[in-house]
């Protein structure tokens, strides 16, 4: 399959919802730190118009390619990146877009990188176990599952995909060694481990643990929220779309604690920390995908998008 033909396919999530909750306005600044197909980067150019522009930040340069040959014709108002957004600060000042008006985030894997067969992120394809980001990563999903120990792998499973048979889990994968293909890897799991969830694959939560690992996705969504905090415009919002549980706590825990005048332990008897808040929530719950969308875009369908307000 071709880039230029996988851009087409690619549905962007709750696209109404992030225009109305970023604001997005004629002449307004914005970066989209998980570029992807550009669907959103389009939404927001086309809703800013004119005068509008779009940062796009990628790791994946297949990515970056397939986004600037859609977004060909907003060139003068389009700029994209190739880098991890937990660099988001450096990547803005360089250039020279702080203030931005909105930030926003679609977390996880996009239909570009389950599609492109070399990727290994998809468990439906005979694709080599890579499942990086980047290609300037060392790491792979190959080493992971073929030289890592069973209970370093068990716990890759359980803390990053929360999967309750991580153990059955990696036994079966270090007794099956060496495992080479996603759809091998898949069909162990699938023929050695009962699934009790028909709704989804048996295998979806250790794909997911090992894409995490391998990309440090959480730790970089930390790093990339403080920045995006810092960078931010007073009045401009942050989007997060995020698609488990462990994303949305990130995101959930950090906004609380910076919509806090006081952020001290529980025990303390008098605030010692001085600290004052730096957003104002703007989703008391997190805004979910409507019933058309979920039935025309199954991926959608997980998805949970929170915002939030940088106040003075």
């Amino acid at each position: 399959m071709l880039l230029k033909d996988l851009e087409i396919q690619h549905s962007p999530v709750m696209v109404p919802e992030v225009l109305k909750f970023l604001n997005v306005t004629s002449g307004g600044r914005y970066i989209d730190c998980t570029l992807g197909e550009a669907g959103h980067s389009k939404s927001i150019l086309d809703a800013s118009t004119p005068g509008g522009e779009v940062l796009g930040i990628d790791a994946d340069h297949e990515a970056i390619e397939v986004s600037k040959s859609r977004l060909s014709d907003y060139q003068d108002r389009f700029i994209s990146i190739n880098d991890n957004f937990k660099n988001i600060k450096k990547i803005a000042m360089k250039s020279n877009f702080i203030p931005p008006h909105g930030i926003l985030f679609d977390l996880g894997v996009s239909s570009l990188q389950l599609n492109i067969e070399s990727r290994g992120f998809s468990f439906r394809r005979k694709s080599p176990l890579d499942m990086r980001f980047s290609f300037d990563q060392k790491l792979t999903a190959d080493e992971v599952i073929n030289s890592f120990d069973e209970n370093e792998i068990a716990d890759i499973l359980y803390h990053l995909g929360e999967e309750r048979k991580a153990r059955q889990i990696a036994k079966v994968i270090v007794n099956n060694r060496p495992i080479k293909y996603a759809d091998e890897l898949a069909e162990l799991i699938k023929k050695n481990v009962r699934n009790t969830n028909y709704k989804i694959n048996p295998a979806t939560k250790t794909f997911q643990a090992l894409r995490i690992y391998i990309n440090e996705e959480l730790s970089s969504l930390s790093k990339a929220l403080e920045q995006a905090l810092d960078i931010v415009g007073v009045g401009g919002r942050i989007a997060v779309i995020s698609y488990h549980s462990l994303e949305d706590r990130i995101v959930k825990n950090f906004f609380r604690k910076e919509s806090k005048y006081c952020i001290c332990l529980p025990n303390i008897p008098k605030c010692e920390c001085e600290h004052k808040p730096k957003l104002k929530i703007i989703t008391k719950k997190p805004i979910a995908p409507t019933y058309n969308e979920i039935k025309s875009n199954r991926r959608s369908r997980s998805a949970k998008l929170r915002v939030i307000e940088r106040i003075s």
